[in-house]
């Protein structure tokens, strides 16, 4: 039986969080590694030692097999947990593990390897009688072989990458006009995220439901299911929203898919935790999609619904242990969802956000669960991906669970970086996802024209808030507030106010009542007024009478800063009254273009002297995994540039200035 006592976590953030406490349950010591941008994150703070391991780009620290191996060298430790992510599923670093004498917690190389690749997992769970969508996935990779496969195949299909995932290298193609783009595409797409161009194609399952079953298998040849995941709700392939079990998965079903995952997992000697994910059609008809050999971000809902530690039942696996229960022993009781919580601007096309993080609270309750790696005062840098928690609610019926969820989400307070919060609440409160409805076409099909994702200026309300925290705070005690009046002045003398959201100026008009009993300040912008009542202030609450209604509101400060926890997550204003008239940016366009966050400068697309049109790109940034086009707001020419390719940059520092023409 294989033995070890203490545990290098070779990942960050929320999964690092989560593998070091329950490790520390069962006993054992455990060791954090981190890169320069996580020198004082959560997981490092909890875990019994840690260990630098470099730069903050990944491919210099969490991405280093060699520096990983180091590291369980230096702190004695003789078992890595790979998380999820990062290093989880290479083969390889699970073989370096190994001949450096430790204890994976992870299926072994081969199978990793096996499942890797789309095109040879198909063929074995062919070979398995796994139900597999109809498509080809032979070696003949040339253009005429993969045209004639399609045109056998039928249209409506898909181009996919045979590696990696996260819907890199995958194209819908409703035309076979359209293959041969479809094909260049996803073949360079592939290779440039996988380093493989290597594609399958699969026939297209119109709006399916996308169900993943949790497997477990030891080294005793024992092998079981825990159930299902709805996975469905989707952007751009990735998975915002889960729940276990799935609306739509009858009892004969589960026990079918069950088989099916068991039946994968037996076919690939799998050991350790794993996911076999399906798509399943309106008919109840499953095919394989491929197996996740790892640890699932959303690993949670089935923990709940199944009163089972996954990470506990990795290690005993590890160890050797035959696996805690049988088959005829797992059962689900109840309904569990799990929403992503991301550093991103769903009202700007989900752009990535970074900044400091000026205030951290995470709800409590019965059936919650907070999966989270952050903490006041860190910096949500460039370097990882967006998500910054996972946020979990289980209840007896799903209608409890969605209920409890969508409060839990709402009332989480993230201050100082934007994030997805309302955009998870919209979705959890859709009537068509209450109903159990929602297919992997339902943000497309339900969500489109959503509030959630359409830029708006904030309520008169906020602003007036903003306005009266910012300039009659101060005589409160608020540090930050500008006070430029004492909320004793007369309403007989009105004064104007600037406010600038999101590079968005915005006038207002003040008066402060001398005679109320609190700050009473009545705001007027254009034809709209606001009366806001200042009722309470204590420490980062505001309680204020607005509208006949009393609300209590988060609030931080930093700098100029003020940041409010609005409908939306974090609002920013920054006090632009002193501000000369003009110094506005035109709606027309500025010809300054700013980087929308901290990142790296991956190209430059002109020069000084350049003549550009509105609409074309002029720079590119690297953040968060992505890469995002910065293009001009205006017909001109090119009069600077202020960095260059490999640059790093913090948010909203100048990158180009364009002359606009006739300025």
């Amino acid at each position: 039986m294989a033995g070890f006592n203490r545990i290098l976590i070779a990942n960050r953030g929320e999964i690092a969080c989560r593998v070091i406490r329950t490790a520390r349950d069962m006993g054992y010591r455990t060791v954090a590694v981190y890169s320069e941008a996580d020198a004082d994150a959560l997981h490092v703070r909890l875990a019994d030692e840690a260990v630098p391991i470099g730069p903050a780009p990944v491919s210099e620290s969490y991405l280093d097999a060699d520096k990983l191996i180091e590291a369980s060298r230096l702190s004695g430790a003789d078992a890595v947990h790979p998380g999820y992510g990062f290093l989880s599923e290479n083969a390889d670093f699970a073989r370096a593990c190994a001949n450096a004498g430790l204890t994976f917690i992870g299926p072994p190389p081969e199978a990793i390897e096996l499942m890797g690749s789309k095109r040879l997992s198909k063929l074995a769970m062919e070979k398995a009688g796994v139900p597999c969508i109809p498509g080809y996935q032979g070696e003949d990779q040339s253009d005429d072989r993969l045209t004639a496969e399609a045109a056998r195949i039928g249209f409506p299909l898909m181009v996919k990458a045979s590696a990696g995932g996260g819907g890199k290298g995958m194209r819908l193609v409703d035309d076979p006009a359209a293959l041969a783009d479809a094909l260049r595409a996803a073949r360079s797409e592939a290779l440039s995220a996988f380093g493989s161009d290597e594609l399958i194609l699969e026939r297209a399952v119109q709006n399916p439901r996308h169900i993943e079953v949790q497997v477990f298998a030891d080294d005793h040849g024992n092998v079981v299911h825990l159930g299902e995941r709805d996975c469905s709700v989707q952007r751009r392939h990735q998975k915002v929203v889960e729940e276990a079990p799935s609306p739509f998965v009858s009892p004969e079903l589960r026990a079918a898919m069950g088989q099916a995952a068991v039946n994968a997992a037996r076919a690939c000697a799998y050991r350790g935790a794993g996911t076999v994910e399906f798509l399943v059609d309106g008919d109840g008809n499953f095919y394989f999609l491929e197996m996740n050999t790892r640890l699932q971000v959303e690993h949670p809902v089935t923990e709940l619904v199944t009163g089972l530690d996954l990470v506990e039942w990795q290690l005993r696996v590890a160890a050797g242990e035959k696996l805690p229960l049988t088959q005829d022993q797992i059962a689900l009781t109840g309904w569990a969802m799990e929403a992503r919580l991301y550093a991103e601007d769903p009202r700007h096309d989900f752009l990535p956000q970074t900044g400091r993080v000026l205030a951290w609270e995470v709800p409590h309750g019965p059936g919650l669960r907070v999966d989270h790696g952050l903490r006041a005062g860190q910096t949500v840098g460039p370097h990882f991906d967006p998500m910054l928690a996972k946020v979990i609610a289980c209840g007896a019926t799903r209608d409890e669970a969605r209920r409890r969820l969508a409060r839990a989400v709402e009332d989480t307070v993230l201050l100082g970086v934007k994030s997805n919060k309302a955009f998870l609440s919209g979705i959890l409160r859709h009537p068509v996802f209450a109903a159990g409805d929602a297919t992997t076409a339902f943000l497309s099909d339900h969500f489109a024209d959503h509030p959630t994702l359409t830029p708006a200026p904030p309520p008169l309300r906020l602003r007036a808030l903003a306005a009266a925290l910012m300039h009659v705070g101060s005589a409160r005690g608020i540090p930050g507030a500008s006070g430029r009046v004492s909320w004793r002045n007369s309403t007989a003398t009105p004064w104007h106010c600037r406010l600038d959201c999101d590079g968005e100026m915005h006038d207002l008009t003040l008066a402060v009542d001398s005679h109320a009993p609190h700050p009473r300040v009545t705001v007027r912008a254009g034809g709209e007024t606001e009366v806001i009542e200042l009722l309470e202030i204590a420490g980062d609450r505001c309680a204020c009478l607005a509208g006949g209604v009393r609300r209590t509101i988060r609030f931080a400060f930093d700098g100029d800063v003020l940041h409010l926890d609005g409908p939306f997550g974090d609002i920013a204003f920054r006090d632009a009254t002193r501000a000369a008239a003009g110094a506005a940016e035109d709606a027309a366009g500025s010809g300054r273009i700013v980087a929308p966050m901290d990142g790296r400068i991956v190209a430059i697309h002109a020069a000084p002297g350049d003549q550009v049109r509105k609409g074309q790109t002029l720079a590119v940034l690297e953040a968060m995994k992505m890469e995002h086009r910065l293009a001009s707001d205006v017909d001109g020419t090119v009069a600077e540039i202020a960095v260059t390719a490999g640059d790093q940059v913090r948010i909203r520092q100048t990158l180009v200035t364009v002359a606009p023409t006739n300025a």
